[in-house]
């Protein structure tokens, strides 16, 4: 009896442990540009106090490539240039800051990098960003930024895809 309860119970362990990975491949999507391509677009949003402005390109030449542009009062506070390519069987995300008149922020040769954790049908995780499908038309961001205290702080940007005009 007491053979049969520890066969039981190391039977159950393994039946759970499958199961939950089962669950996180079939929830998984291989980590190629065409599965992310509903993140292309025109997307505006609000964050920070002012207007934000998102522009990603449809895969092509194994990446995706982004401009990003807050606006405050009426002025522009800073820009990005963000890329997401295929590398080594994953997913990275690169980006570089600029303030209003184009000085960057990050040194010439280096970039601020987000390595993918997970991707499935509607998020794309990365380390420290992930984007959120909520239907065809909008999208949430959560990019976590470290405050004055040196906390991270997860901050969201909900965006609209801007309707094309004819």
């Amino acid at each position: 009896m007491k053979y049969l309860f520890i066969i039981t119970f190391l039977l159950s362990i393994s039946i759970s442990a499958q199961t939950e990975k089962d669950m996180e491949t079939k929830d998984s999507l291989a980590p190629k540009l065409e599965n992310i391509k509903w993140i292309s677009g025109n997307w505006k949003g609000e964050a920070f106090g002012g207007q934000t402005e998102e522009n990603w390109s449809e895969p092509s030449a194994g990446s995706m490539m982004a401009t990003f542009k807050l606006i405050n009062e009426g002025k522009v506070s800073f820009y990005e240039i963000e890329i997401i390519r295929e590398v080594e069987n994953s997913l990275i995300l690169q980006l570089k800051h600029f303030d209003n008149d184009l000085k960057g922020w990050e040194t010439k040769n280096e970039t601020v990098d987000f390595p993918l954790i997970k991707l499935t049908p509607t998020q794309v995780i990365f380390e420290g960003m992930s984007f959120e499908k909520v239907s065809d038309n909008e999208m949430n961001v959560y990019v976590d930024i470290k405050n004055d205290d040196g906390e991270i702080e997860i901050v969201k940007f909900n965006y609209k895809k801007a309707l094309k005009e004819h």
